[in-house]
């Protein structure tokens, strides 16, 4: 799809979580995956990732440490806690309700 999609509220959480469920990423690789898993229809700016990045650790969701990056950067990695990873499972289920719905209308 190379169409770009503006994030729909509440959706930016949800694609970090499941960007960080495999691997610890840095700032950047959490865009990059992101963008991934997406195929490319969603584009993370810094602007909005980083303050959520710091948000969901505040919240418990996420842990973070200081290492280096793929081109020997100093870089913040960011994992999921379980609480994270609860938190993946309950948004990830209420996203899809939310998608057979928006499915079902536009079918009727």
């Amino acid at each position: 799809m190379d169409q770009k999609v503006d994030l729909l509220q509440g959706t930016l959480h949800l694609l970090i979580l499941k960007a960080l469920s495999v691997q610890s990423l840095h700032g950047l690789g959490v865009s990059n995956r992101i963008s991934q898993i997406t195929n490319g229809t969603f584009e993370v700016k810094p602007g909005s990732l980083f303050p959520a990045l710091h948000r969901m650790e505040n919240a418990g969701w996420l842990k973070s440490h200081w290492g280096e990056s793929e081109n020997n950067r100093r870089a913040r990695f960011y994992s999921l806690t379980r609480a994270g990873q609860r938190q993946l499972q309950t948004e990830a289920k209420e996203w899809q309700c939310i998608a057979v719905g928006i499915a079902s209308a536009l079918r009727a």
